[in-house]
């Protein structure tokens, strides 16, 4: 894989577990509010990690650290993120899958596989306005949102209501997340999210944070009382709904 950053310890990338955190290079969307520019516009560049120094360092920290988050970029785009996953499942580490949704397909076969036990998808907005949030101006942005659209609807109802018992696997959970901007989204927004993803078991609203990596300079944090608002949203149709990033 194209490994462009290593996190070797952490207690926020993974609920409830100490894990490393893997940074892939790469994405298909343009967020401007991203933070990890350089991983989207010159991977390549960065690349400083082998799967083997990864694999190594696990192995190192075995019984002190439980799982192992994948992130971005976007790592769905990687074609041997199966192969990756199935080695750190391998040397005992539960999975956290952080990703766009865009690649469907791939992540229903890592949940039929059994390499992912969480994943966290993005809702980048409500649906009405989802290309721009998520810098989506090509052709292919139609694509991405029935892409996206599909992963939602197989996070929200295969894993929760397939009653086939080789399908279905209680171990499994997933979270929806949203980064709020200012400039970006309103009420009206998360009226769309909250009918679009009603009934999720966790849902969180995270901060903006400016930093000098941001794609597009020049955007803003709401103030705790906005998140809140918007939170309150939500609450009501998804039963967990809470605030990161908030001092």
């Amino acid at each position: 894989m194209l490994i462009c950053g290593l996190n070797k310890t952490t207690l926020l990338d993974y609920p409830g577990k100490v894990a490393a955190t893997v940074f892939t290079g790469g994405c298909n969307f343009r967020c401007p509010f991203c933070h990890n520019k350089d991983l989207l516009l010159h991977p390549a560049e960065y690349a400083s990690h082998t799967n083997e120094d990864v694999f190594a360092h696990l192995k190192k920290r075995a019984g002190i650290l439980q799982g192992v988050c994948v992130t971005g970029g976007e790592p769905t785009m990687q074609k041997d993120l199966p192969d990756f996953l199935a080695k750190c499942k391998d040397l005992g580490y539960a999975v956290k899958l952080d990703t766009n949704g865009t690649n469907p397909e791939m992540m229903k076969m890592l949940y039929m596989e059994g390499l992912i036990d969480y994943v966290a998808m993005d809702i980048k907005s409500g649906l009405s306005d989802y290309a721009k949030v998520a810098g989506l101006i090509d052709d292919h942005a139609q694509t991405l949102l029935s892409n996206i659209k599909e992963s939602v609807r197989f996070l929200m109802e295969d894993t929760r209501e397939n009653t086939d018992p080789s399908v279905f696997r209680s171990d499994f959970d997933f979270e929806f997340r949203t980064t709020v901007v200012k400039e970006l989204h309103n009420a009206a927004a998360f009226e769309e999210i909250a009918d679009w993803i009603a009934g999720a078991p966790h849902y969180f609203l995270q901060s903006y944070k400016d930093s000098d990596g941001v794609l597009t300079p020049g955007l803003s944090a709401c103030s705790k009382e906005e998140l809140e608002s918007f939170a309150d949203i939500v609450r009501g149709r998804v039963p967990s709904v809470e605030l990161r990033g908030v001092d």
